[in-house]
């Protein structure tokens, strides 16, 4: 077993450096994705499946995520609004309550549906969260505040304001290339700041013995996307096994998360979700651990901090958390003005994923050398750059449905 280090206040100078320089990228090794903690190597699927994987996952439980604690929430699916003429006649829209109930409390999230109105039997699904709340995303008054902004006491909030990140969701597009969308805003789950426990599902279960080993927001996000799955499983228009999930930023690392242990996710999207995500942390570049943790204490468990400052430390790496995603389809996409993120890291991290790929006889990345911009990779492990800023585009839905096309076409196309 892994001797983990002792926790270790984070320096404040660690706190604030940003490295942007390349050349200042520190020497390091990656830990060996197929090297077990006890030195064998994996050679087999078997092996990895068996041994390596479920050790890297209790890795990623105990020293980054944390677990999730084991007991019941109950989780009820209401139907509130249904239009079957949305986005101009070509998509049905739903508004879905689910109410989570356990330990005496209960936390409500709202999802936002839309379903193609033309279609040939059942369809592939995108599950995503959206940032500022389902309204944010159409202009239309009938789509309800998500419940987390039911709460805002300051209706003249610029967050309010409908239709204020429609950009980051192309939804006629969407539904034009025959994929469904379910959503909901991420704070539902778990509101956004270092007090929100309380308020979010994680208040739903028992807590963990271990204190340093819990889990908070980035794990209670993962947890929500896969009780969206359950209800998406169900509909008589979702096909069940073309099922993705797709993140932007923090809710990429999340989206990571939640397909490391959730295996109905057949793509899993990670787009600009930097350190903490897909980036690795040892080539300290951009948003380090130091930073990300001082920042956003709520979001990892507390093993993590441990490594603030000491990236060299770690005994494991985000390359690994990708390999978890093996043998579904993995796509990651980075953004050319998003150094904040580490494009490079991203990319040698979904490179550092691809030999466990190997042992499935599939293809991941397989050069060294990161494309041009606008230049996507779309292997079994897919990547790509686009010029611009932190951010979701048009051009990276393009490439996710392409992705997906490829992978479902490969897949003959299920129906049921």
């Amino acid at each position: 077993m892994l001797a983990w280090m002792a926790i270790v206040a984070i320096p404040v100078a660690a706190q604030r450096e940003v490295n942007y320089d390349e050349s200042k990228v520190p020497q390091y090794v990656l830990p060996d994705v197929l090297t077990c903690q006890d030195g064998s190597v994996v050679t087999t699927k078997k092996q990895w499946e068996k041994k390596r994987r479920p050790e890297l996952l209790n890795t990623f439980y105990s020293q980054e995520y944390g677990f999730t604690p084991k007991g019941k929430v109950d989780v009820s699916y209401e139907l509130l609004q249904e239009d079957r003429q949305a986005l101009d006649g070509t998509a049905t829209q739903q508004q879905v309550m689910i109410t989570f109930s356990g330990n005496g409390k209960s936390v409500k999230a709202l999802m936002l549906v839309f379903v193609p109105n033309q279609r040939k039997g059942r369809v592939p699904v995108f599950i995503g969260y959206n940032f500022r709340g389902n309204h944010s995303m159409l202009p239309n008054e009938e789509i309800l505040y998500s419940p987390y902004f039911q709460r805002m006491k300051n209706r003249e909030d610029p967050v309010l304001v409908r239709n204020n990140q429609a950009s980051r969701w192309p939804l006629k597009y969407i539904i034009s290339r025959g994929y469904a969308l379910v959503t909901m805003c991420y704070q539902d789950i778990f509101p956004d700041n270092k007090d929100g426990g309380p308020e979010s599902i994680t208040a739903l279960l028992p807590e963990t013995e271990d204190a340093q080993s819990r889990w908070q927001a980035l794990g209670a996000w993962a947890w929500g996307s896969s009780r969206i799955a359950d209800w998406v499983v169900k509909q008589p228009w979702a096909n069940k096994k073309q099922l993705v999930i797709m993140g932007h930023s923090r809710q990429g690392k999340a989206a990571l998360w939640a397909g490391a242990q959730d295996k109905r996710f057949r793509v899993v999207i990670s787009n600009d979700s930097g350190c903490g995500g897909a980036a690795l942390s040892k080539r300290c570049f951009g948003e380090t651990v130091a930073i990300i943790t001082n920042s956003f204490p709520h979001w990892f468990c507390k093993n993590f901090n441990q490594y603030a400052g000491r990236e060299d430390a770690l005994p494991f790496d985000q390359h690994e958390l990708l390999a978890l995603e093996a043998p579904r389809y993995l796509y990651v996409a980075s953004a050319g003005e998003d150094d904040w993120a580490d494009q490079k890291g991203e990319f040698l991290s979904a490179r550092g994923a691809s030999p466990v790929y190997r042992l499935y006889g599939l293809e991941g990345i397989t050069t060294d050398q990161m494309p041009d911009l606008h230049q996507p990779i779309m292997n079994h492990v897919g990547y790509h750059i686009r010029a611009g800023k932190h951010d979701v585009t048009q051009y990276d839905w393009q490439c996710y449905m392409d992705f997906c096309d490829k992978a479902f076409k490969s897949r003959s196309r299920e129906s049921h």
